[in-house]
């Protein structure tokens, strides 16, 4: 029989919520730091210094991706990025990345528009040589993404980037009671069990998930193949990169609706790879660990109201959650023409999660 404290601890950051159980046989004052129980293994997650190094690189980040000054990695290049919306979002974290970076013409899309113009004019103003075209569509519908690829080449007369960005969790259930509540409600609803999963709420989460990728695959890649010397395009190619999840390599990190999805897409990352070998075009698929944006918000309003958001994250070896613009620092890498050899890899920018097997946490 299973000792009633003895967990198997899961890839998600479930101890955000647990109570620590100091041994029974040593004092609390006298509890050893390397004792503390429900974090990952090299650390203790909650001691001083481990706070203190946490703040400072938080801090650090945020000072590096509020620098407006950049490069010109993307100089010259157009291209697209979806599910731009949230402030705290990867999308929007990569429109300014790679504006910063210099890209002659980024076309920002989401099927909530709200946010998009005042981002527009951020972006405008601050990277003047960067032209901004926002468009509220629906990132898997194939008559949008074709039509807007079509307007690109007749605008531009190249692609050179496709950020299929775009996704959800889950089928959100409607919900207008408090933050705290709501955030409980939509916690409860992704750790639903199978069998509580309507089909159609699958059939959503994949249609956006995952036939959104296969729809900004099959069009950008073809207008990828174009060339057009007057313009600054004289060799076929590009780069598209699609926003899978540590979900899609291992199990136990989402439910199944979203992790089949996010595992649908690192396979088409490195099928289309060589579905288009020869035509310079790289497909890459960047999987997310636990992020810090608008899609688990939930998840940290909690852990905020229980005193615990220190605790988010600690099950990976960087010991913290992920910020929107350490993913899309990633994926600028991948657009610019510094990642040219690097082509159908699934890349898990997750503080190391994935790079380790769940391990047993004991309480003695």
């Amino acid at each position: 029989m299973r000792h009633p404290r003895y967990k198997l601890q899961q890839s998600t950051d479930i101890d955000a919520f647990d109570d620590h159980h100091p041994h029974p046989c040593i004092q609390s004052n006298q509890q050893p730091e390397n004792l503390t129980i429900g974090t990952a293994r090299v650390g203790t997650g909650n001691s001083r210094m481990n706070l203190e190094i946490r703040k400072s690189t938080f801090q650090g980040i945020k000072n590096r991706f509020e620098n407006t000054t950049g490069n010109e990695r993307l100089k010259g290049k157009v291209g697209v990025i979806t599910g731009v919306g949230p402030e705290t979002g990867i999308g929007t974290a990569a429109a300014k990345l790679f504006a910063r970076a210099g890209a002659k013409h980024i076309y920002m899309v989401d099927y909530d528009d709200q946010a998009l113009p005042a981002l527009k004019k951020w972006l405008e103003t601050t990277y003047p040589s960067t032209k901004i075209t926002i468009l509220k569509a629906d990132a898997a519908s194939p008559s949008a993404i074709s039509t807007l690829v079509s307007n690109i080449i007749k605008e531009n007369g190249h692609l050179d980037f496709f950020f299929a960005n775009a996704g959800i969790s889950q089928v959100r259930p409607r919900n207008t009671t408090p933050d705290i509540n709501k955030a409980m409600g939509d916690l409860r609803s992704l750790a639903r069990p199978v069998n509580q999963v309507d089909e159609r709420e699958f059939e959503e989460v994949m249609r956006i998930n995952a036939l959104g990728v296969f729809v900004a695959i099959k069009y950008a890649s073809e207008a990828m193949k174009i060339t057009c010397p007057e313009k600054g395009k004289s060799v076929p190619g590009g780069s598209i990169i699609l926003t899978a999840s540590v979900a899609g390599l291992k199990a136990n990190a989402g439910p199944i609706p979203y992790s089949a999805s996010k595992a649908a897409v690192v396979s088409m990352a490195q099928t289309s790879a060589y579905d288009l070998a020869g035509y310079n075009i790289r497909v890459n698929a960047v999987c997310p660990g636990l992020i810090e944006t608008d899609m688990t918000r939930g998840m940290f309003t909690l852990a905020e109201a229980a005193g615990k958001a220190d605790k988010m994250g600690v099950l990976n070896p960087a010991q913290r959650q992920g910020l929107g613009s350490e993913v899309a620092q990633v994926a600028l890498f991948l657009a610019s023409d510094d990642a040219s050899y690097v082509n159908g890899q699934a890349i898990p920018i997750d503080g190391g999660l994935s790079s380790g097997l769940p391990y047993a946490k004991m309480k003695l």
